[in-house]
């Protein structure tokens, strides 16, 4: 008994893997739309990346070298803050992922 549910608990992970991968593959063709500076994370910012979350699902952002905060400190904040997930930090680049509440205007499919 204990194999058929370690079984499922590795085809999970590996649905998991398999999104990410998914995501991280479409993140690769997209151009950074917000920049965050020196002020860090402010609430007009979350506000207007939780906006493009919800038009967009899949958003890439740029930290740029004035703002003291690590990517992975602003990524979890702004993850947090919007209720997106991180797919990814690399360097200074964040990529956030939030299916749109609406399932008619998703635009992004699952694996």
């Amino acid at each position: 008994m204990t194999t058929t549910n370690r079984r499922a608990d590795n085809k999970g992970a590996d649905n998991d893997k398999q999104t990410e991968a998914y995501l991280k593959g479409l993140a690769m063709k997209i151009d950074p739309i917000f920049q965050i500076g020196k002020s860090s994370v402010t609430p007009e910012l979350t506000e207007a990346i939780a906006e493009a979350l919800e038009a967009r699902e899949l958003i890439k952002i740029n930290i740029l070298k004035n703002c003291l905060d690590e990517g992975n400190s602003v990524a979890a904040v702004l993850a947090e803050r919007t209720r997106s997930e991180v797919v990814q930090v690399i360097g200074r680049k964040i990529v956030l992922y939030k299916p749109a509440k609406d399932e008619a205007k998703r635009k992004i499919v699952l694996p």
